[in-house]
């Protein structure tokens, strides 16, 4: 099955999911949709985020994508159980990791750094009733970062400042697990190791969402036969250089695509 797993996010942050997964399915094609000029999604209401999404996976199906990763947290929460009943394919979504940090915690507060869009999901907060029954779950709204993140400036003095601001309150009271709930935010852990103190644990849902793709892909019997080398191909509608700067493979084919 040489069909391509097909991915996409609001921009650049959801290869921090296509890395996860092309390392644990080596052999699989890829494309990935980079929706860059619509970034971020998190401050779009749920009609236009919905009708992103559409967008996005009719491109990839019209690609021959076999199966579609929602690498955005904003999008799954707002329009996955939609693209599940009205395309014939399975999708896998991506939400903020409230289980294996109610699982971790110590202190019983949990800290969510999230878009708006996430944290204004009714998934979400069904997730978080589930799952932390007796854990306070404290919300940030990561406003700004994912423009940051876009345009580059990860290790920025504005970025640092930006953080150390949303951190502080949920430090003060006592939080000592921190969840990831933008696929973006996983490429600012050099700067939250710098931030944070020793003991806090960071959680992001990478790993998890590639061994679901291989679970799903296996149940449906389409696994790549693994013959030949993978290929990966990204499509951006913004500049291609942070692109490639974030995924940094150079078998890769990166390239401007308007949609």
């Amino acid at each position: 099955m040489t069909r391509p797993i097909g991915i996409f996010d609001s921009g650049v942050g959801g290869t921090s999911i296509w890395k996860e997964v092309a390392k644990m399915l080596p052999y699989e094609n890829t494309i990935y949709l980079a929706d860059s000029a619509n970034a971020p999604y998190g401050e779009k209401s749920k009609e236009e985020i919905l009708h992103l999404s559409i967008k996005n996976t009719e491109l990839l199906l019209n690609k021959g994508c076999k199966i579609v990763i929602v690498a955005c947290n904003t999008a799954t929460t707002n329009a996955i159980d939609y693209l599940r009943s009205h395309y014939d394919i399975p999708f896998i979504g991506i939400e903020p990791a409230i289980k294996p940090a109610a699982f971790h915690t110590k202190t019983k507060k949990v800290g969510v750094l999230a878009t708006k869009g996430t944290l204004s999901s009714s998934l979400f907060h069904n997730t978080s009733k589930l799952f932390a029954e007796g854990i306070t779950v404290l919300e940030q709204e990561g406003k700004g970062l994912v423009e940051l993140i876009e345009a580059g400036k990860i290790q920025s003095e504005e970025t640092k400042k930006l953080l150390s601001d949303f951190l502080e309150p949920m430090l003060e009271q006592q939080m000592d697990c921190l969840v990831l709930g933008c696929t973006h935010y996983p490429y600012l852990m050099p700067v939250l190791k710098d931030i944070l103190p020793k003991g806090i644990t960071i959680i992001d849902s990478g790993e998890a969402v590639a061994r679901q793709t291989k679970a799903v892909l296996e149940r449906n019997g389409l696994l790549s036969d693994g013959n030949g080398k993978p290929e990966h191909i990204f499509y951006t509608n913004a500049t291609v250089e942070v692109l490639k700067n974030l995924i940094d493979c150079p078998s890769a084919q990166v390239s401007n695509l308007d949609f």
